[in-house]
C-alpha cells in the first residue's frame, strides 16, 4: 500500500481532518500553527518531538500543542495510518471560554505528554472525526468537541464543576422545550446555553440527568419522528431532509435506518402510494 493522505475542512470550527497512511519516511522535520489530536489507526508511528523518540502504536493518541517541531516515519514494512484532527489556537481558546464561561479565560491548553494510552480519549478522536465528516448537526458535533476538550484539561477541575451540579435550578425542561421549537432550524451549543442562561459544560449533564439523553440526540429523535409525519404526507425526501436540518436525503437515510430498521422507501411505500426514487 502506498502512501496517501485524505484532507477535509469543517467552515464551521474551521478544523481540518487528516486521514493519512504512510510507509518508511513520512515526512521532514516541520511544525503546525494549530492544535494536532490525533489516534494511530494501526501499524507504528515513530516521530522526533521534544527531544525525544515517539512510538505510537494502534489505539494510542498523540498530541501536539502549536509550533512543536515533530517529523514522522514509519519503522515496519506495512506502514502506518491515522486519523488527526487540526484544531485552530484561537478557536480552541475562545472554545474552552465558551465551555467553563468566564472561569476559564485564561485557560491555555498544554500537553503533558505527546503520547496517550487512553481509551476514552482514542474514542473520542475517532467519534469527533467522524462527526465533522459525516455532516452532522451543529449541536451534535458541538457536543463531541466538547466531550474531548473536556477529556484534556485537569480532571479535577472537571469533578469541581460536577459536583457543581446539584446547586443549580431545573433547566431540563427549558432545554427540552427549546429543541421542540428548533426541530426546523440548526442550533448550536452556544445557543442553547445562552437561553438557559449556564455554560456549556452543564447542558449534557443537566439534561441526561432528567431525560437519559444528551440533547443531541433528543433533538435526532424528534427530526426522525417528524421526518414519518411529512414522509406520510407526501413530501420528498430530499425535501424532508433539508427542512429538517440533515446534510442530505443520504444523511437523513442513515439516521433513519439506524432508528427504524428500514429505509426511507420502505416507510413512504408502507405508509402511503407516493414513491420517489432513490429513497
Amino acid at each position: 500500500m502506498g502512501n496517501w493522505v485524505n484532507i477535509e475542512h469543517d467552515p464551521q470550527t474551521d478544523i481540518e481532518l487528516i486521514h493519512a497512511h504512510f510507509t518508511g519516511h513520512a515526512y521532514d522535520p516541520h511544525f503546525h500553527s494549530s492544535y494536532l489530536i490525533g489516534v494511530t489507526e494501526c501499524g507504528l508511528q515513530q516521530f522526533h518531538c521534544r527531544k525525544k523518540l515517539v512510538n505510537s502504536h494502534q489505539g494510542q493518541v498523540f498530541m501536539l500543542e502549536p509550533e512543536e517541531v515533530h517529523d514522522g516515519y514509519a519503522p515496519e514494512p506495512r506502514g502506518f495510518t491515522y486519523k488527526m484532527l487540526h484544531i485552530n489556537a484561537d478557536w480552541m481558546k475562545q472554545r474552552y471560554e465558551g465551555l467553563f464561561d468566564k472561569k476559564m479565560a485564561a485557560h491555555e491548553l498544554s500537553f503533558e505528554s505527546t503520547l496517550k494510552s487512553d481509551d476514552t480519549i482514542a474514542h473520542l478522536v475517532r467519534s469527533t472525526f467522524h462527526a465533522i465528516q459525516n455532516k452532522e448537526s451543529l449541536i451534535f458535533k458541538d457536543t463531541q468537541l466538547d466531550l474531548l476538550l473536556e477529556q484534556l484539561i485537569d480532571s479535577k477541575y472537571i469533578k469541581l464543576r460536577e459536583n457543581a451540579i446539584k446547586s443549580l435550578p431545573d433547566t431540563a425542561n427549558q432545554i427540552r422545550d427549546i429543541l421542540h421549537a428548533s426541530i426546523f432550524h440548526e442550533m448550536s451549543l452556544d445557543e442553547l446555553a445562552h437561553r438557559v442562561g449556564i455554560d456549556r459544560f452543564y447542558i449534557n449533564r443537566v439534561f441526561k440527568k432528567k431525560f437519559h439523553s444528551a440533547p443531541h440526540q433528543y433533538l435526532i429523535r424528534l427530526r426522525l419522528d417528524t421526518a414519518k409525519i411529512l414522509l406520510k404526507q407526501g413530501f420528498s425526501p430530499a425535501t424532508v431532509a433539508t427542512n429538517l436540518c440533515f446534510s442530505d436525503q443520504s444523511h437523513l437515510g442513515r439516521w433513519f435506518k439506524r432508528c427504524y430498521g428500514m429505509t426511507l422507501y420502505q416507510y413512504q411505500k408502507a405508509c402511503t402510494n407516493v414513491l420517489y426514487l432513490n429513497c
